[in-house]
């Protein structure tokens, strides 16, 4: 039987916006080329485009041989679970294109495999110029193609999928971008630290690490900046499982900087927070790594998780762990507010984690204990996995703390806006790595 790879990209310039399709059949035993396809489909979204490079790489593939074994691979993690049967497919765009890919090929000839997009640039780069052709009025030709193959081979990709590429530097550019990455990002890999705050494509990798084949790339690039033995690459500490941080949008309390906690008046979203909580639902679909969503049980948390839930396709499960500090008698005054009211409450609040705010609020050290008690749930729950957790920023700013093991003074030295997006990423030996988002411009 014949073995062929079909690497598929779609792509939307504004999302939903001009969009076009690339798709691209190689025979997995030589890497040769067989065949290319790519369209420009008009106004459609990212995950419309994607399903539709899909569709015409199977429908090519099936033309070639419809009794080939086909291994797909793509960067939309989205398009993967969904075709894989892991994640549900409830958006009526995406739906009739998924059927329509399961029935080119008998289910038992296809597999799917997530990969990097950096990894996928033959059929990124066929889409792009699908979406040029559109702009100049114009559809693709075969003969405009300019896209090439990996100089690693597709063929050795595909023979070798399961084994992961780390360098001693942990150089992995999954999820990442072209150039600069200046937004959140879907944040599944924390590739923090890589270049020492600065995103940059880095050597060909020196050595390689065996993975089970459900090891998704996402969690084998946070794995890598883990911290290494000199000269070698990190031990393979199993898939981590990764907690994607989003604060929630703003409420009529936020830009006022008011206290504003789990004992006050449990505001729900403004029109301004409902907002970015539908950008920041986009911006997690768009990056199609989330697996499960996990919430706060304050309004305000429940609505922007609502938002990212009605784009994913996916339940919110609510967990008490995740609330926001009770700041007491503090509850929706200001910082200047209560220096007149409660100055040596304050103070010493201020230089003791231990200490409550006036009226028996939650101290910091208490809402730490809280919080790793969360942390080692759900992680010994969701090992492996990607999971959003919608909450608030004395929770997230204290998960970002335990995991830097940085003092407790640290959570004043943290800025956090509204609807901004961190992640974390735990390990088997109890180590992590951290990456943050705080750029929220794009959600405005």
């Amino acid at each position: 039987m014949r073995e062929f790879i079909v690497e598929a990209d779609g792509g939307s310039r504004g999302n939903p916006g001009p969009a076009g399709y690339g798709s691209v059949v190689i025979d997995a035993t030589t890497g040769e080329t067989l065949a290319e396809a790519a369209e420009y489909i008009g106004v459609a979204t990212n995950n419309v485009a994607e399903y539709r490079g899909l569709l015409a790489g199977l429908r090519t593939a099936h033309a070639l041989d419809p009794s080939a074994s086909v291994h797909v691979r793509m960067d939309s993690k989205l398009v993967v679970e969904q075709m894989s049967g892991r994640w549900k497919i409830k958006h009526p765009d995406m739906k009739p294109l998924a059927a329509a890919a399961a029935t080119v090929f008998p289910p038992d000839q296809v597999t799917y495999e997530w990969i990097p997009r950096a990894q996928n640039k033959h059929a990124d780069r066929l889409a792009n110029e699908a979406m040029d052709a559109g702009k100049r009025g114009e559809q693709w030709s075969a003969s405009e193609s300019t896209a090439e193959l990996r100089s690693t081979g597709s063929a050795e990709a595909f023979q070798g999928r399961g084994r992961a590429q780390l360098s001693s530097t942990g150089s992995v550019d999954a999820l990442k971008g072209r150039g600069t990455h200046t937004g959140p990002s879907d944040v599944g890999p924390a590739d923090a630290l890589k270049g020492r705050g600065e995103l940059r494509d880095q050597p060909p990798p020196a050595a390689t690490v065996t993975t089970t084949e459900k090891s998704s790339a996402d969690t084998r690039a946070a794995r890598n900046v883990a911290t290494p033995t000199p000269g070698w690459a990190p031990a393979d500490m199993g898939a981590p499982a990764t907690f994607v941080l989003l604060r929630h949008g703003e409420t009529p309390l936020t830009p006022q900087k008011r206290f504003s906690g789990s004992g006050g008046t449990n505001p729900s979203l403004s029109p301004v927070g409902q907002d970015q909580a539908t950008r920041a639902a986009t911006a997690l679909a768009t990056r199609g790594t989330i697996q499960h969503i996990i919430a706060s049980p304050l309004t305000r948390t429940r609505e922007t998780a609502a938002a990212v839930a009605d784009r994913l396709g996916l339940p919110v499960t609510i967990e008490e762990g995740l609330r926001e500090t009770d700041f007491g008698a503090w509850e929706g005054l200001t910082f200047g507010e209560v220096r007149e009211r409660y100055p040596e409450d304050l103070t010493t609040w201020l230089a003791d984690p231990t200490a409550q705010p006036t009226g028996g609020g939650e101290s910091f050290a208490d809402t730490a204990t809280r919080i790793a008690a969360t942390r080692d749930k759900l992680t010994a729950t969701y090992a492996g996995r990607t999971v959003l957790l919608v909450t608030h920023v004395t929770p997230i700013k204290t998960f970002v703390q335990l995991a830097l093991g940085a003092p407790p003074e640290s959570l004043f030295r943290m800025e956090l806006s509204a609807a901004s997006i961190s992640a974390v990423a735990y390990y088997a030996d109890g180590n992590a790595s951290v990456r943050l988002f705080n750029d929220t411009s794009h959600l405005r």
